[in-house]
């Protein structure tokens, strides 16, 4: 413990220099020096028919970029989840033991009323959301969160087995692997209209309306249902590993 100190304390003494030095050197808040975005703020619109500039240079101007964040994100729950699934013993009476595990929760009445109610209008925001992202700020990214909190929500209103029941994990994982190749499929698709990968082909629409900016809203479903799925994931096999902790220990 103590040699864990003498480690610790000078590493984070560095870091909370350099962490400092380099907040103090950050520009004034509303200080913008960059071209890059009075640019882009100035043709999107015209350009993309995207009312929502944000989502345009995500998933238009950048989108090999995002392409990449969403990978990183695929690639960090296949790795948690084989890491985690290597740790867990195989279970014999599941079903029995996930019960005993739902009444082990203690959740009020109160508390699962307003859980469970609150599972619907999260879906439909979380919707809402991805649908909406080249219109009004959010997207698949937020939206996918918000998605995911649903089945959060289940689990806080005590439960457990019910949220086993509702996010089937070979289901999950197949969505997520769609909606990761989704996004690739999109890009292809500029390329056998005969332009670049994830070249705008499709039509765009008028600004402002649901079907406007062509293929972004196709990517903010693709990476909506990606994140979705890979954050079922992440709280599920969290959740799986803390009910085997907790049958250990009783």
């Amino acid at each position: 413990m103590r040699t864990r100190k003498v480690l610790f304390l000078p590493a984070a003494a560095v870091f909370g220099f350099l962490f400092v030095w380099g907040l103090s050197g950050l520009p004034a808040f509303g200080d913008y020096r960059g071209p890059y975005g009075i640019v882009l703020a100035q043709v999107a619109v015209s350009e993309r028919h995207a009312t929502e500039v944000v989502g345009a240079t995500t998933f238009d101007y950048r989108g090999f970029d995002t392409m990449g964040e969403e990978y990183i994100l695929f690639a960090a729950v296949l790795g948690l989840v084989i890491l985690l699934r290597q740790l867990r013993e195989e279970r014999e009476d599941e079903e029995e033991q996930q019960s005993d595990y739902d009444q082990r929760l203690e959740a009020s009445d109160t508390l699962r009323v307003l859980g469970i109610g609150l599972v619907g209008p999260l879906i439909l925001l979380g919707i809402y959301v991805v649908a909406h992202g080249h219109v009004t700020p959010g997207g698949g990214f937020q939206g996918g969160v918000i998605l995911a909190a649903a089945l959060m929500v289940v689990y806080l209103a005590g439960r457990y087995l019910a949220m086993k029941r509702v996010r089937p994990v070979p289901l999950v994982e197949l969505a997520e692997s769609g909606g990761a190749a989704g996004f690739v499929l999109v890009g292809v698709g500029g390329m056998i209209a005969g332009s670049a990968f994830l070249y705008n082909f499709l039509p765009l629409g008028e600004p402002g309306t649901l079907l406007s900016a062509g293929m972004i809203p196709l990517l903010n479903i693709s990476v909506g249902l990606e994140v979705t799925a890979a954050f079922v994931l992440l709280i599920s096999e969290f959740l799986d590993q803390q009910f085997v902790k907790g049958r250990d220990e009783t």
